[in-house]
């Protein structure tokens, strides 16, 4: 489980945003939704793979552009359960950001408006458990969008297999690696890097291997996956 930086504690300061009687609603509905039981068996899970696209790196200047994930139920991914979203930009992001994740200018600008995009994540993921890879990042940007579009303290709980992967497969990787490392490692094919959609497809077959290993080493609940990560971070600090 990612823990939350120190550093951060200016996010809790929530500004004053205006949102209509239909979106408080549907904001109200999911904060009503029950918590995950994270002492369940972590196969059994609804597991959201998750990856976003910004216009930079900058975690205070940049903003967010595009949200993807890709659900695992029962070990399976159901690619008709993807999601993904633009967020509409009222300013595009440069050319050299756009070579990167390959939306559009014009894509940026018709978006969805950001309270609606949001809200539609929410509404897809409910209170399941988030994993990315080096996720602090995704949960970043995330958290400071909910923050600033529907003044909601958004801070579920996450995985990131950035630490998982090397607790699980010492013997392949020692480190914390890029990600490239580990699909090269496994063979498996990102059609198109940077693209949230195609980045969470292949991090989700990353997940389905972690979650298979885990299991083989008697680690079957999400707070036992979370404490294996948590140990690795204790004793590989950054």
């Amino acid at each position: 489980m990612s823990t939350w930086p120190r550093w951060l504690h200016w996010l809790q300061r929530t500004p004053t945003v205006v949102l209509d009687d239909v979106q408080r609603q549907r904001l109200q509905h999911w904060q009503a939704l029950p918590d995950t039981d994270w002492q369940q068996n972590a196969r059994h899970t609804r597991l959201l793979v998750v990856d976003v696209e910004a216009s930079g790196l900058n975690l205070r200047r940049d903003k967010l552009i595009s949200i993807g994930s890709v659900a695992l139920q029962d070990g399976g991914i159901d690619p008709r359960e993807a999601f993904e979203v633009v967020l509409r930009q009222q300013q595009v992001s440069s050319s050299d950001n756009i070579l990167i994740h390959g939306i559009s200018g014009a894509q940026q600008r018709e978006g969805t408006p950001p309270a609606e995009a949001l809200l539609q994540f929410l509404e897809y993921s409910g209170k399941a458990p988030l994993v990315a890879y080096h996720a602090f990042f995704d949960q970043h940007m995330i958290a400071t969008a909910m923050r600033r579009h529907l003044g909601l303290h958004y801070q579920p709980r996450w995985l990131d297999l950035a630490w998982l992967l090397p607790s699980l497969f010492a013997s392949r990787q020692a480190h914390v690696v890029a990600l490239d490392d580990w699909l090269q490692r496994f063979g498996i094919r990102n059609h198109r890097r940077h693209n949230a959609i195609a980045d969470c497809l292949a991090t989700a077959q990353l997940l389905q291997l972690a979650l298979h290993r885990a299991e083989e080493r008697g680690i079957t609940t999400l707070q036992a996956l979370a404490a294996t990560e948590r140990l690795r971070r204790h004793n590989n600090p950054v």
